[in-house]
């Protein structure tokens, strides 16, 4: 990719590895850099500093923590916790479903959507947020106040609050739907081994345990978002996907004499004459100490997210056998010729990629075998379609309409020329006509894996509801009216492509519908679609043309199949 006129946003902006990154893109000439950091003073800090460097290119700023929703990223972390309304709505968001509500109130999500950058560099490190936030600590907290019978919804919302996986699969989540929304063209993520590339043998720890578990989590979040990015490089739309991943000290930034300080703040001099029991030292209020009124100064250099160290501890950690060290400049330039097109060697992914065992010719002649046998059996005891272990029941729906469409016309041509209705109304009396079909795709009067069902229609136009509204559609027990609640999904990715309707309605679009575990259902409740799927390749005038189908009344199949609300395993999603 030339950067040049392009847009790039790097989100860690203000960082070591990110400020490097940025000096190296302003010498491209983009038109326009966005840096992205977590406080507000160290992101304009880090734009003066490169003002000179940026010769006709326009430097932005935005601030916030990119992990949580847009109206909490700018609290720091123990407001976040004391706020119950604040605390609920990150863990929802965090362990509900992946709305469009949700995407809109990512930070992350609304700095790609406002920019719609051609290039993103990810230079936070994801694993150390996550990780360092300590569930086991808070897991040992949260089982003292249950073994005393003190648990309350404020423990246990703070402790959910620390689970590193949800935590960094949410955040995959909404990454790559908005990378594919802005458009982007290559991501590149500046990764962490967790250990400076040292084994189980890492001296440096968080505790006297060696090493210590959360370490360790930092390493497995690392790993397990190396494995996440790579299926992000096999996703269809999604942007180019680089992770390089230092394993190694990163330094410096800067080498000087002054006040020592960690996370921005000073550290205080405090003494204590007299040595007091260990046990007793550390209680809140412990006599015995005594405040000088002094800061910590010294030499220092500084290393970026590890803080300053001494010249002694610098010389530890980089040692021939320790954790040695890399420049940042020489992780920008690794960045920077990636994005440019030309391969580093160092990219995670590609790593992956190549080591990875796919699939070999020799599968690919025993797959003909084994279809050629299966429909063998299929010609002499009849056609099986699908038994719903392979993946979600949209995906049965969707191979019983193709079996129903095969049997009612020779060829797709032929699918192709044939109306709606009346093919509609043929499916119909085919299913009518053949129990034992019938019965395949029926099966059983539950749903499976569970009771929530998803449909994906067109709206049918309203006054009231735009025809790119997502729908919940909540249809109970022995009513005929569903209980509904819309929410704005403006991404034409998320209007249906299919012509399903729920008796009542007029809805369509992401309707969701929880199935009653009665036997008693409306009688005149039926579903169906004409959809391909959501990534079904319809233009904008055959979608227009099957709203203009769409009619009120009862839910009408595409193939004309009269399912029973709680029979619908096969027409759902």
């Amino acid at each position: 990719m030339d950067l040049r006129d392009r847009t790039v946003v790097i989100l860690g902006g203000s960082g070591l590895v990110g400020h490097a990154v940025a000096r190296r893109v302003l010498g491209a000439g983009p038109k326009r850099l966005v840096l992205v950091a977590l406080f507000e003073d160290e992101v304009r800090a880090a734009a003066t500093a490169l003002a000179p460097y940026r010769g006709r290119t326009a430097i932005e700023v935005e601030w916030g923590n990119v992990f949580l929703p847009a109206p909490v990223a700018r609290l720091d972390r123990a407001a976040l916790l004391a706020d119950g309304a604040h605390r609920r709505l990150v863990i929802e968001d965090m362990l509900g479903d992946l709305t469009d509500d949700v995407l809109r109130r990512s930070l992350v999500f609304q700095i790609l959507d406002r920019y719609r950058p051609d290039a993103v560099v990810d230079s936070i490190n994801t694993a150390t947020a996550f990780a360092y936030q300590d569930q086991f600590q808070s897991a040992r907290d949260l089982l003292e106040a249950a073994h005393s019978g003190a648990v309350t919804p404020a423990n246990v919302e703070q402790h959910l609050m620390t689970l590193t996986m949800p935590q960094l699969i949410r955040h995959m989540q909404i990454m790559v739907e908005a990378l594919k929304r802005a458009g982007t063209q290559a991501y590149v993520k500046i990764g962490t081994s967790g250990t400076g590339g040292m084994g189980f043998n890492i001296p440096y720890t968080h505790s006297e345990e060696r090493p210590s578990r959360t370490l360790l989590t930092k390493s497995a979040v690392a790993g397990a978002h190396s494995l996440l990015l790579f299926l992000m490089g096999r996703t269809p739309g999604a942007p180019a996907t680089v992770e390089i991943k230092p394993t190694a000290t990163i330094a410096w930034r800067e080498i000087a004499y002054g006040p020592v300080r960690r996370k921005g703040k000073p550290i205080p001099l405090v003494d204590c004459p007299t040595p007091l029991p260990v046990a007793a030292a550390f209680r809140p209020g412990a006599a015995g100490w005594r405040e000088t009124g002094e800061a910590l100064d010294g030499a220092y250099i500084d290393v970026g997210e590890n803080g300053l160290f001494a010249r002694d501890e610098f010389a530890t950690v980089t040692a021939l056998g320790q954790m040695e060290f890399i420049t940042p400049e020489e992780v920008a330039d690794y960045v920077i010729n990636e994005l440019e097109g030309r391969a580093t060697g160092k990219d995670t992914v590609a790593a992956l990629d190549a080591a990875t065992a796919g699939p070999t010719y020799r599968a690919g002649i025993l797959r003909e075998y084994a279809l050629g046998r299966l429909d063998a059996l299929e010609r002499d005891r009849g056609p099986a379609v699908a038994y719903e272990m392979l993946g979600p029941p949209r995906l049965t729906k969707m191979l019983f309409e193709a079996h129903l469409c095969g049997r009612l016309r020779a060829s797709v041509r032929a699918l192709a020329g044939s109306e709606p209705g009346p093919l509609a109304s043929e499916a119909l009396a085919l299913v009518e006509q053949n129990p034992a079909l019938r019965r395949r795709i029926l099966r059983s009067r539950t749903m499976a894996p569970g009771s929530r069902c998803r449909l994906r229609p067109v709206w049918r136009s309203r006054p009231s509801v735009k025809a790119s509204s997502r729908v919940r559609s909540n249809v109970f027990p022995n009513t005929r009216r569903p209980v509904r609640t819309c929410t704005s999904a403006r991404n034409p990715q998320y209007r249906m492509k299919s012509s399903t309707k729920l008796s009542g309605t007029g809805c369509s679009s992401m309707c969701s519908t929880r199935c009653p575990s009665s036997s008693s259902t409306p009688a005149d409740l039926r579903v169906s679609s004409v959809s391909s799927g959501p990534h079904s390749r319809r233009t904008e005038s055959e979608a227009t043309a099957i709203r203009s189908r769409c009619r009120p009344g009862p839910v009408t199949s595409p193939t004309g199949a009269s399912l029973g609300l709680r029979q619908m395993r096969s027409a759902s999603r």
